[in-house]
């Protein structure tokens, strides 16, 4: 995730900007199954999705300037054109086969292989923890550092070595996070984990973002983390969110407080699933709201978000 918004215009959005996509069941033809689809910032989105991710994709991962899926057990890569110049795209030869999951970040990538976490990028990002080697369920990617779940422990790693504006505790995994943990989210400098129900937060607070709100601290099943605001989702579909509100990032529409499924957390944006339609709040400065037909078609399986884009598998 990166440091702060930059350039943004001061455009005041009105707390009830909602994109609410219903399903449109007059669509001609049925959907490939596993195909990625995409939207939001133009750096990205303009680059063409690869041909193989048409169909049978199994997972999907939105980075700050790249995506991430994976077909077959291996890792597909695409980005936009100023995010080549570095090995932040190349994907390593034991990605391209055996992969269960992705994870994509700011300045680099994880894939999860028989329980080895496999990073690739800039700095540090790519040393992985003898830990993290084994034995691991689920990976996140956060700015500058990780994470993983292993026995039901976290485990964080990353370029601790930058000091402020880079290390901001989120390295520092609390006790009640070391065991147990069944869910993990890593956003800009802090990260989540959910354990028992509850949201455990750690690292940066700069903006709240680490205060769990009481509704977060029971019956939680899923969480996401944003660059300085989080979601969590409640047994009963309700979305809980917290943490910096600039943009009502940070304040759940009535449509998105029952009958959720999935949730993602992007910079200033938020992507839900409800009832087979993509509901996004709550900034379009980029056109993370601007939904396409082919995803109100229906039938989308997967969501991630990033800093301004937004991928679906359906």
């Amino acid at each position: 995730m990166r440091k702060f918004v930059r350039g943004l215009r001061a455009t005041v959005l009105a707390a009830a900007l909602v994109a609410s996509v219903g399903v449109d069941t007059a669509s001609a033809a049925p959907a490939p199954v596993g195909e990625v689809l995409t939207w939001g910032t133009a750096s990205v989105t303009a680059v063409p999705i690869p041909e193989e991710a048409g169909s049978g994709v199994t997972a999907i991962s939105a980075g700050f300037k790249h995506n991430l899926a994976v077909k077959d057990g291996r890792v597909l890569l695409w980005s936009a054109p100023d995010a080549l110049e570095s090995e932040h795209s190349r994907v390593p030869l034991d990605a391209w086969d055996g992969v269960t999951s992705v994870a994509a970040g700011t300045y680099h990538s994880l894939a999860l292989k028989d329980g080895k976490v496999i990073a690739w990028g800039r700095w540090l990002l790519t040393d992985v923890p003898e830990a993290a080697l084994s034995g691991v369920t689920a990976i996140a990617a956060g700015q500058h550092y990780s994470l993983a779940l292993k026995d039901g422990g976290v485990i964080a790693w990353g370029y601790e070595e930058g000091g402020p504006g880079i290390n901001f505790g989120q390295f520092d995994v609390p006790e009640e996070a070391k065991s147990g943990v069944t869910a993990i989210a890593a956003g800009l400098g802090h990260a989540l984990a959910l354990k028992d129900g509850k949201v455990i937060a750690w690292g940066w607070n700069k903006y709240g973002q680490i205060n769990v709100p009481a509704q977060a601290l029971s019956g939680v099943t899923a969480i996401a983390a944003g660059a300085q605001h989080n979601l969590a989702l409640k047994e009963n579909g309700e979305v809980v969110a917290w943490g910096w509100n600039l943009y009502e990032q940070a304040s759940v529409p009535t449509i998105a407080k029952s009958g959720v499924t999935a949730i993602a957390a992007g910079q200033i944006h938020n992507m839900v699933l409800k009832n087979g339609a993509v509901i996004v709040w709550n900034y379009n400065g980029q056109g993370q709201m601007d939904v396409s037909a082919e995803v109100k078609a229906g039938g989308i399986q997967q969501i991630s978000s990033a800093y301004y884009h937004n991928l679906v598998l359906r």
